[in-house]
């Protein structure tokens, strides 16, 4: 069996059948990622200590720069200095990003604390209003397509398929893009829910395939407020969850016109709120 390196092994003594037996086990790694910020004028530049989150290592740059993008720091991928982004960094867990000299930020307006955790992508922030970060994406509420339900009924068995840390530890969620034909077109793991979004959002960002409207987000967990919140910035029209979805979460979604599906598993699902997206 081929063994991502976002896992590691270790021996342990297994129970069953009223036996002790002695074998190895697969643990999907998380280490912390401090995330910087180089920013202002040439001149004078400033780097910022923006936040620390335990994550797998792997993707760390679309991690950082999704991270940026949901949080309403950058815009676009032309906010970037992507030279300075391809510059080898030699702390394998710590990252600094860079913006052009002429992006302006307003600090006062991202009202919250950095520190994040892998369970909890929400614990810090100051308050749920300084989380309600606004999007640019576009108006959800448009309602320009739709999906089969049959489809959506089919993505746990495709993403299954290609969750293979997931397969080998038990212990990563997923994000996934998909198109409305039910084609993968991009898939992110990690220890945190939010970690694995930001990371997919990151990737999209930087080959300039936003926004994410004509896509579906596949969620392998339950969908948390602050995982709508993110799929928002990006412009998504429906989450579907396999895991259930949390008042908040619904409520956020109603508010940005957001399809939002929940308990996807077994041919079946939930839709709790702009169900005129699903046709039978």
């Amino acid at each position: 069996m081929m063994i991502s390196v976002s896992t590691t092994s270790i021996p342990i003594k297994k129970y069953k059948d009223h036996q002790l037996s002695q074998l190895e086990d697969f643990l999907a790694i998380e280490e912390p990622l401090e995330i910087k910020l180089l920013y202002g004028k040439t001149a004078n530049r400033v780097l910022k200590n923006l936040s620390i989150t335990m994550r797998t290592p792997g993707n760390d740059k679309e991690l950082a720069v999704g991270f940026l993008f949901t949080e309403g720091i950058i815009k676009t991928a032309e906010d970037l200095d992507l030279s300075f982004l391809e510059k080898p960094q030699f702390d394998p867990n710590s990252i600094t990003i860079a913006i052009k000299e002429d992006v302006e930020i307003n600090w006062q307006k991202l009202e919250r604390h950095f520190y994040t955790t892998s369970s909890c992508g929400v614990c810090g922030k100051s308050s749920i209003n300084a989380i309600r970060t606004v999007s640019d994406q576009g108006d959800l509420h448009v309602q320009d397509w739709k999906m089969k339900a049959e489809n959506l009924a089919a993505l746990p068995a495709l993403i299954n398929e290609q969750q293979a840390v997931f397969q080998t530890t038990g212990g990563l969620h997923a994000s996934a893009l998909f198109s409305l034909n039910n084609e993968l077109i991009a898939l992110r793991e990690d220890v945190g829910r939010h970690n694995a979004l930001d990371k997919l959002i990151g990737s999209c960002l930087l080959q300039n395939n936003m926004p994410l409207s004509q896509q579906v987000l596949l969620l392998s967990g339950r969908a948390s407020f602050e995982l709508i919140q993110k799929a928002a910035m990006a412009g998504i029209k429906m989450v579907v969850a396999v895991g259930a979805p949390s008042s908040l979460a619904v409520n956020l979604a109603q508010e940005f016109g957001m399809t939002l599906i929940g308990f996807l598993r077994d041919n079946r699902f939930n839709i709790y709120c702009n169900s005129e997206r699903v046709i039978i």
